[in-house]
């Protein structure tokens, strides 16, 4: 992974095995979310004292904070199996018929990136949903015949980063729907300390601190930033995760105080010194960064705008005065935000 790809919220196929190690394999070891985890409680509770599967579950939410964990502690919960796919790649209706006929009674079916299943899937998936059977189209046209397919009762777990993009019908057949909230930079600190343990990686409580202040709100990120610091401490110093070698090691990866990498720096800076502070349009931004429009709006703009570093106007994307001093560079006179200053601990409130 390249240094600046180290605080994307996307996990990589390679990362997928490490993440696995740490996540919590039931619901009272996951962290934070304290509302939707006593929602979920009390669902599964409730579904297991009547003895039939609960309502499906809609879990929304930027990516990195654990949806995909809270999905196979659902099945955990419930004692049962979990069948795991995504939306693009249920192409067909046939597909997904293919799927939800292969269930046992109670089985969870795991749908990430759910927004992005195909329409005709998306149309099967309702009859699925609430009737718990499927018609499968055999042959085309006039002759096109219809046989009708019985499908155990189950749980659909979806996820989504853009509940937005959900339709109505869909959203409407999910019994139970939670968001899923940035962490506090206390949560992320005892998760810091969690992983470590799992991992055998030593760890100082200012170690942690100074890893959880710079990880964006995001568990992935401080996962990730923690496998990054142990290597830095194995290799470079005595093999213990403290203040001092948290900061080195992050300084090489070039992950600042504030959690921003090379690519967020660079969007300011050009902001800063190629447009005074903009306001200035996506495209002409990119270009002045070397990356694709979509890696900037996706990728580096909800952070910094959470952050108080960049405002979207209707002109165009403009630095605050934030963003200013963040980067050592006095603001001029009227420059957007005055009086917002950046915090290193931007999610120290709770949910």
């Amino acid at each position: 992974m390249e240094a600046e790809g180290i605080v994307s919220a996307y996990a990589s196929d390679a990362e997928h095995d490490a993440e696995v190690s740490v996540r919590p394999k039931r619901l009272a070891d996951f962290i934070a979310q304290h509302r939707v985890r006593d929602q979920l409680d009390l669902l599964l509770r409730g579904a297991m004292g009547r003895g039939t599967p609960p309502d499906h579950i809609l879990l929304s939410g930027p990516p990195g904070l654990g949806k995909t964990t809270l999905a196979n502690i659902v099945a955990a919960e419930l004692g049962v199996g979990i069948r795991v796919t995504s939306g693009p790649a249920i192409e067909r209706s046939g597909d997904l018929a293919a799927i939800v006929t292969s269930l046992v009674e109670g089985d969870v079916l795991f749908i990430d990136e759910i927004h992005r299943i195909a329409k005709p899937a998306e149309e099967l998936l309702y009859s699925a949903m609430e009737d718990f059977r499927v018609d499968v189209v055999v042959g085309k046209g006039p002759g096109a015949t219809a046989i009708p397919l019985d499908v155990e009762p189950f749980t659909l777990v979806g996820a989504t980063t853009r509940s937005g993009l959900l339709t109505g019908p869909m959203r409407d057949r999910f019994g139970f729907v939670a968001h899923l909230d940035f962490y506090s930079a206390d949560d992320l600190r005892t998760l810091l300390h969690r992983s470590a343990r799992i991992l055998g990686v030593p760890i100082t409580e200012e170690g942690a601190v100074e890893i959880a202040g710079r990880s964006r709100g995001t568990p992935r990120i401080a996962n990730r930033l923690l496998r990054r610091v142990r290597d830095f401490a194995e290799v470079r110093a005595d093999g213990v995760v403290n203040l001092e070698t948290a900061r080195a090691a992050l300084q090489v990866y070039d992950v600042d105080g504030l959690g921003l990498d090379r690519l967020d720096r660079a969007v300011l800076t050009a902001l800063v010194e190629s447009f005074r502070g903009g306001p200035v349009g996506l495209s002409t931004l990119a270009v002045a960064v070397g990356e694709q429009p979509d890696t900037v709006e996706e990728v580096c703009e909800p952070f910094l705008v959470r952050a108080g570093l960049l405002a979207r106007t209707p002109r165009g994307r403009v630095a605050t005065e934030a963003a200013w001093r963040h980067l050592g560079i006095s603001p001029p006179n009227g420059t957007f935000g005055s009086g917002v200053n950046p915090t290193p601990d931007l999610f120290s409130a709770e949910p």
